[in-house]
């Protein structure tokens, strides 16, 4: 089997993709656009695709085509039995959105928290809702050949499948696929939830799904998937070494020879400097101007002076350590006295949101920050800053410096996982640099790097192949859902794994 990224060549695949989020019903982040663009790719090329996820708070108010199907959820969790409906909504030809409907697990604020903290119930909701995964995959009439999950949040599924084909007599079960998203979310929940599986307690093993006495949903899935991904091809090499494996290198470097990086695509459909309904003009790479217009709103939009001839650092994050905050505020304390302004959308940890209140009352006129989520807000930042931020302590890919090469914005980056795979520094190439790229997780290598995006400012026919080159980068979807084709394809070659714990 050939490892090509050609998209649609053979037969033609069934697939059902699970995800406790897709754009466009729910977001919280990355997750959502990856599952989203990927089912419509694989349904775009002609596979027979299936897509279930949780029937959130106020989906069905955005999308009053949803329609509810003649199919209920009967399944027992732990010592009770507990019901759901399903919802359908077809967007496309060849792709459907399975809805799976319990308005006590899945109609609330928040996806997974409210005010800060997790639901208490996190385990037992998706405990239930991979359960449903698994109903459907094995009764879906069009008898999906591949289930391809995501996250600790359904990585279960993985286990459930490999059991029901061993001890339920489900003799053609599809080979299952995980992708790790971000290994640092492993789902830990107190042993007792294991029970709510209603699984053998075989499976409660170290090798498998327990770890230090509690269970981990995510190492379930390590453990017992067909075929392992991440979003990049350098995370899939980082996650081996102890640095980054959080805790699971050792299982990871077991199924090294199913796993395999691949790197997550843009939806360019969205993502376009070109009659976006989000940007206040238009630019291409044959006409930057309409570049300059959208950091003007942009500085208009933030409270600061319109002075479009300072250089504009920006960032749309979450305020969470992994993004860089803990460098990212001492660089900006030493770095602000130049002439920069810095921008930043953003929510999360509160700290870090008073460190930024900190930062915008000592620096008046030359930080602009917002809370939250805004989705047009992203969009001008991305477009009309300069430079963009991400000094992440770790990045399994990274979509927002791959929006900023589109838009024209010079990505500065540390070099990990996703940052590195996509932004090519002036030390790795002259003619192809499109970044600035730093190695140390340090405020002082991060302040280095903003030093050399001055320099870099003060050149404008070097500042403009820059952004050329950025801009020219393609990370579009059919070549990321070529290689995922590939990984469904050869996962069904091979004979399904057998869990030997």
């Amino acid at each position: 089997m050939s490892g090509s990224g050609q998209l649609g060549g053979g037969l033609k695949l069934r697939v059902l993709l699970a995800s406790s989020e897709v754009h466009p019903y729910s977001k919280t982040g990355g997750l959502a656009d990856m599952t989203g663009a990927l089912g419509r790719a694989l349904a775009r090329a002609g596979h027979q695709v299936g897509v279930v996820k949780p029937l959130f708070r106020g989906v069905r108010e955005r999308f009053p085509e949803l329609r509810r199907m003649d199919w209920r959820f009967d399944l027992p969790l732990g010592d009770r039995r507990v019901d759901a409906a399903l919802w359908v909504h077809e967007p496309e030809p060849r792709l459907t959105v399975y809805f799976i409907g319990h308005d006590g697990y899945f109609d609330r604020t928040g996806l997974y928290n409210e005010n800060g903290r997790d639901y208490a119930d996190n385990g037992e909701r998706f405990i239930f809702f991979s359960k449903c995964v698994v109903h459907l995959a094995r009764y879906l009439p069009w008898r999906p050949e591949v289930v391809h999950v995501h996250d600790w949040q359904t990585a279960l599924v993985a286990l459930m499948v490999q059991h029901e084909r061993r001890a339920g007599g489900w003799m053609d079960a599809p080979r299952t696929c995980l992708t790790i998203h971000n290994l640092a979310y492993q789902g830990y929940f107190p042993a007792w939830t294991y029970g709510l599986t209603n699984l053998p307690w075989t499976y409660f093993h170290p090798d498998c799904a327990e770890a230090y006495g509690q269970l981990n949903c995510l190492k379930a899935g390590i453990a017992t998937a067909d075929r392992l991904t991440t979003v990049s091809p350098r995370y899939a090499r980082e996650i081996l070494t102890e640095e980054f494996g959080e805790g699971l290198a050792w299982l990871l470097r077991r199924r090294q020879g199913q796993l395999r990086g691949i790197l997550n695509g843009v939806d360019y459909e969205e993502w376009n400097t070109e009659n976006n309904p989000h940007l206040p003009a238009s630019y291409s790479v044959r006409d930057l101007r309409g570049k300059t217009v959208v950091k003007a709103g942009l500085l208009r939009e933030l409270g600061l002076p319109e002075e479009v001839d300072v250089p504009l650092f920006g960032m749309v994050t979450r305020l969470a350590e992994q993004k860089g905050l803990d460098i990212l505020l001492p660089a900006l304390h030493e770095m602000l006295a130049a002439r920069m302004r810095f921008v930043l959308l953003g929510s999360g940890e509160a700290r870090y949101v008073e460190a930024l209140e900190g930062l915008r009352a000592r620096y008046p006129g030359k930080v602009g920050v917002r809370f939250g989520f805004d989705v047009g807000l992203a969009h001008r930042i991305e477009a009309g800053s300069d430079f963009y931020l991400m000094p992440s302590r770790f990045e399994p890919c990274g979509l927002n410096q791959m929006y900023s090469l589109r838009y024209g914005t010079v990505p500065i980056v540390r070099a990990v996982g996703g940052l590195d795979d996509t932004v090519v520094d002036a030390r790795e190439s002259v003619e192809r640099a499109n970044g600035i790229k730093f190695h140390e997780y340090s405020a002082g290598a991060l302040a280095h790097a903003i030093r050399k995006a001055l320099v870099l400012y003060e050149h404008p026919a070097l500042l403009h192949r820059y952004r050329v080159n950025g801009m020219r980068m393609d990370f579009g979807w059919g070549r990321t859902a070529g290689e995922y084709e590939a990984v469904y394809r050869e996962a069904l070659a091979a004979p399904p794994l057998v869990w030997g714990g």
